[in-house]
């Protein structure tokens, strides 16, 4: 074991400097951070709702300060810092026309939309109120909406969320599976029981995304949101997409797998 673990080691190649300095400065001009801040508050909701249905409304304090701790918002950010630099590795061309365009306007402005619409969406009112908006738009034949539909087709978005949340729900399993609460479990029943939460997952995140977009980008003009549109069809942008959706994925597969590991123990009555 530990001779393996020495030849992994050997074996992989470090980030070089450079890409890990591109990487944090891209990061930076994405308030990549700030994302992170705000996926730890809806990791913290959504864990107040596990509490409710896995464990008969039990863990208190003691579930909350374990959530606290999973969701590290320093532990995160060094995580996908890692992440992020690996994906871009050997991308210098690429990474030059990313940065340029994330620390100049448009995109400067963009970032800092789309963080307070996130942000504003935790709130079930504000949720709401951007899906009557989207409900309102489709009714006027709002040319905006089709411009919001292109957008997430050329990024991937509705395919990228429902591969990231398969993923999450399945190293939560795995987590249960580690903590003991699903004795007898296998990974093929696993997988079968997510790929079968598809079909909800994808109209949900349809649901959520509308939403999310038409109040992120409101306030754009159309040539703005077009700017984007462009940089996200081109070489950069898909690159730059695909990037941060990887490195996204790696850290909250690893948080959902720790929650569902704490959540098993909780379910179990274990001293954790």
């Amino acid at each position: 074991m530990l001779r393996a673990f020495f030849t992994a080691i050997l074996l992989a190649a470090p980030i070089p400097v450079a890409a890990q300095e591109t990487a944090r400065a891209l990061s930076d001009a994405m308030m990549i951070p700030d994302i992170v801040a705000v996926m730890r508050e809806e990791g913290l909701e959504s864990g107040a709702l596990i509490q409710d249905e896995l464990m008969g409304g039990r863990g208190g304090e003691r579930w909350t300060q374990m959530l606290e701790r999973i969701y590290d918002v320093d532990r995160a950010r060094q995580e996908f810092g890692e992440a992020f630099a690996a994906e871009l590795e050997g991308q210098d061309v690429l990474a030059s026309e990313m940065l340029t365009f994330m620390t100049t306007k448009p995109g400067s402005d963009i970032v800092k939309l789309e963080i307070e619409a996130r942000r504003a969406l935790i709130d079930d009112a504000a949720e709401d109120a951007a899906k009557l908006r989207v409900q309102e738009m489709t009714e006027r034949s709002d040319p905006r909406l089709e411009v919001l539909r292109e957008f997430s087709e050329v990024n991937q978005l509705v395919e990228m969320n429902v591969a990231g949340a398969l993923n999450t729900n399945l190293a939560f399993y795995e987590g249960l599976t580690k903590s003991g609460a699903l004795p007898g479990l296998t990974q093929d029943q696993m997988l079968d029981d997510v790929r079968a939460q598809e079909p909800t997952i994808r109209a949900e995140t349809e649901d959520w995304l509308y939403p999310y977009l038409a109040l992120a980008y409101g306030p754009l003009s159309d040539a703005d949101l077009q700017s984007y549109l462009d940089f996200s069809a081109s070489d950069a942008g898909q690159r730059l997409n695909g990037a941060v959706f990887a490195a996204f994925d790696k850290v909250f597969v690893r948080i959902s797998r720790d929650v569902g590991e704490a959540a098993g123990m909780f379910m179990q009555g274990e001293d954790i």
